[in-house]
């Protein structure tokens, strides 16, 4: 029998480091007094479609339910918890999830998130907790080489909305930035006739690097109150991660790519192979689709890109306890004597390799034990 396209097995190293990692994440926000939500992989399609939350249905996986409606296998964490807790009369804050997103455009269709949305908090509160949410959490699994970057929605929507596109044209210079097509950038802007401003945004493609970028542009918007205000906060969230010690890389041309980001965003990549393990940022506005108006700030771990990059585990003692099959009770008690080991219980011989070997031998109504 064989799969569908997209779809996997799992067994061995990664399957036991994802485990791990789920474990990890779970005395983490316990820790840091986050609640535990879950929501049902089976959602509506358009609570993921419309023009707040902005998905593309096409890279869903769906069917038409009895009553014609479409049906969704969850491709969106963040969205899914905004439902769930615009529906909910908690006045809590922090939230955490763990569970798959299914969608065509993941490397197979199904991905393994795990992650925290932090709502109604004041001023830069929600930033900063899931920055340093994601900087312990790292921590505690031994994750040391690895970068993150800030940007902000406001930086590009700030030039793009001074310019008459229409929703085509909007979106080309959109996917031109993103893929840091500067020549590309320039071009369809100018085509609009401000030149001004297509050179403006066209620099964007280039304004990534350390946190020097931010020093420059501080001084470069030092009359644009709103970009100067954005430059600001990338310095106060820039400022806090470097004196946790962490690697801070900023990208002011970084566009977003669903339209319910309105702020600060963030990534994280790891040192090894790029490999990007985390992503937020700060999304108000998708609460207005369920009728509310509140903070919301939050991010998701990448938990398959974490479990292939997860360091090895220190060797644990394995122990093989060969017996027959009326001496598995002897056998069970026996574990007792290695309560940190890898026991292997067997009724046959192995090719594998332990660390000791111990046969259990019938001697009247007792057994046993013999070193091999």
């Amino acid at each position: 029998m064989f799969l569908p396209a997209g779809s996997r097995d799992l067994t061995g190293k990664q399957l036991t480091n994802r485990v791990a990692i789920y474990e990890t994440f779970q005395s983490v926000v316990n820790l840091r007094n986050y609640q535990a939500i879950e929501t049902p992989v089976i959602e509506y399609g358009n609570t993921f479609t419309n023009s707040y939350a902005g998905m593309t249905l096409k890279k869903m996986l769906k069917w038409f339910d009895e009553e014609g409606e479409i049906e969704v296998l969850r491709p969106d964490w963040t969205i899914a918890v905004a439902r769930a807790l615009s529906n909910q009369q908690s006045k809590r804050q922090k939230w955490a999830y763990a569970g798959s997103v299914f969608r065509k455009d993941h490397n197979g269709v199904e991905s393994h998130q795990a992650g925290i949305e932090i709502i109604r908090t004041p001023g830069l509160y929600g930033e900063y907790e899931s920055l340093f949410t994601a900087v312990r959490f790292l921590r505690e699994l031994g994750v040391e080489s690895y970068s993150i970057e800030l940007g902000h929605t406001e930086i590009f929507e700030t030039f793009i909305s001074t310019l008459e596109l229409n929703e085509e044209k909007a979106s080309q210079v959109r996917q031109a930035m993103h893929d840091k097509r500067k020549d590309e950038v320039y071009r369809l802007i100018s085509e609009t006739g401000s030149e001004q401003t297509a050179a403006a945004v066209a620099d964007l493609a280039d304004a990534f690097g350390g946190t020097a970028v931010l020093a420059k542009y501080e001084q470069e918007w030092a009359e644009n109150p709103k970009l100067l205000a954005v430059i600001q906060e990338l310095q106060q969230l820039a400022v806090s991660l470097e004196e946790l010690g962490q690697d801070v890389i900023v990208d002011l041309g970084r566009v977003k790519q669903l339209p319910y980001y309105n702020g600060a965003m963030f990534r994280g990549f790891l040192a090894a192979n790029g490999a990007e393990c985390f992503s937020g940022g700060r999304y108000d506005e998708l609460y207005e689709q369920f009728g509310g108006s509140m903070s919301a700030v939050g991010l998701a771990f990448d938990m398959d890109v974490l479990a292939a990059a997860l360091p090895a585990a220190a060797k644990q003692e394995r122990v093989c306890i060969l017996t027959d099959a009326k001496g598995l009770i002897a056998a069970e008690k026996l574990r007792d004597k290695f309560p940190h080991a890898v026991i292997d219980v067997r009724t046959d011989e192995t090719a594998e390799t332990y660390d000791q070997v111990f046969q259990l031998v019938r001697n009247g109504e007792e057994y046993e034990v013999k070193a091999k």
